[in-house]
């Protein structure tokens, strides 16, 4: 309830870290507006349209949250094992999720990623594997023998997915395509 009260009193400076709540406590806000009905006029006043600012600007906001990059790869780093367990997709989910993305309606295969991804403020680019930055994610598509694909992220020092990768090969099978992505704001 503390953050509600914190949204109702927020100004445009503190929009993002605002609309990231809002999205996720509409109805705590709203709660919270509701108890300060008992201010002053002009208080109210100023939280009402305070609370309809942040509102309109988070309809209309069409990526979901910022990531954070270092939680992401921290996250990562901690679930990971030394084998595969075939959770690649799963680890990755719980790793977007702490670090702030939206994961809601994702897809089960690691191949299927792509366009939560990309909602998430992720754009498709060339494959960097010569150079990755931290934060980096790649997809392989389905193949015969790996009817889920694959999905893993740049840690800043090493490529996981819910096991410590040697390199971002890991499949033996022939014609492999990969889909590599990049957080918008580090392109």
């Amino acid at each position: 309830m503390i953050h509600a009260h914190h949204a109702v009193h927020a100004h445009d400076t503190h929009a993002h870290s605002v609309q990231v709540h809002v999205r996720h406590s509409r109805g705590a806000v709203k709660k919270a507006h509701n108890a300060h009905q008992q201010h002053s006029t002009a208080a109210k006043s100023h939280h009402a349209k305070t609370i309809h600012h942040v509102t309109h600007r988070t309809t209309h906001h069409t990526v979901a949250q910022r990531i954070n990059v270092s939680k992401f790869s921290t996250k990562l780093e901690s679930i990971s094992a030394r084998r595969s367990k075939e959770k690649c997709a799963r680890n990755v989910r719980i790793a977007l999720q702490t670090a702030g993305a939206d994961v809601s309606n994702h897809p089960i295969a690691a191949a299927n990623w792509g366009h939560t991804l990309e909602k998430n403020g992720y754009k498709q680019i060339k494959p960097a594997f010569n150079n990755p930055k931290k934060g980096d994610i790649y997809i392989i598509d389905a193949t015969n023998n790996h009817v889920y694909g694959h999905i893993a992220g740049y840690t800043g020092s090493e490529w996981i997915s819910d096991f410590r990768q040697n390199s971002y090969a890991v499949y033996k099978d022939k014609d492999v395509e990969y889909h590599y992505y990049r957080l918008a704001s580090a392109t």
